[in-house]
């Protein structure tokens, strides 16, 4: 249990390190999708999930969603 609590905690911090970067499309691809990696990851261990499939899936849906929002 204090396991999935670090880890959520963790995700969440990341989440607010990398919620505020980015201006243009590219940069906001690349913050997304590091954070959508992170983010995946972290949700697929604390389910007992693989987390390198949900870095994947995580990561290809942050960049998708960081690149075709606006600033």
């Amino acid at each position: 249990m204090t396991r999935k609590v670090s880890l959520s905690i963790l995700a969440g911090s990341l989440m607010l390190v990398l919620a505020g970067c980015g201006y243009s499309p590219g940069e906001r691809a690349v913050t997304g999708g590091a954070l959508g990696a992170g983010a995946g990851a972290g949700i697929a261990a604390v389910t007992g999930g693989r987390p390198l499939t949900g870095a994947l899936i995580g990561g290809g849906a942050g960049a998708l969603g960081g690149a075709l929002t606006a600033p």
